[in-house]
């Protein structure tokens, strides 16, 4: 991208870098398996979203998932190539 200035051009450079995204369907049915589900989550240090319909929460947050449609299951976005353990601790709550 091209910005100019008043006496100047700058070209600036957006890197990203690029990971793996693993994504699976999850369902939480209780106010114990959103618990638990956020204390598995907080002990990664990658982050995770939770998608239902058009909105996206932050899968470390508590109060962001209680705001979502728990009776429908939700999308989980791992941001990170190695992250086997992670979807190991979430087995009980794959669908």
């Amino acid at each position: 991208m091209v910005v100019e200035g008043n006496t100047a051009s700058y070209i600036i450079f957006y890197f990203e870098e690029a990971t793996d995204m693993k994504t699976f369907n999850i369902v939480l049915s209780s106010i114990n398996d959103v618990k638990n589900f956020v204390n598995i989550v907080n002990k990664y240090d990658f982050e995770v979203d939770l998608t239902s319909g058009r909105y996206v929460v932050d899968a470390k947050s508590i109060m962001g998932i209680f705001s979502l449609d728990l009776s429908k299951p939700i999308k989980v976005e791992v941001h990170e190539d190695n992250c086997d353990a992670f979807v190991n601790d979430l087995k009980p709550y794959i669908q």
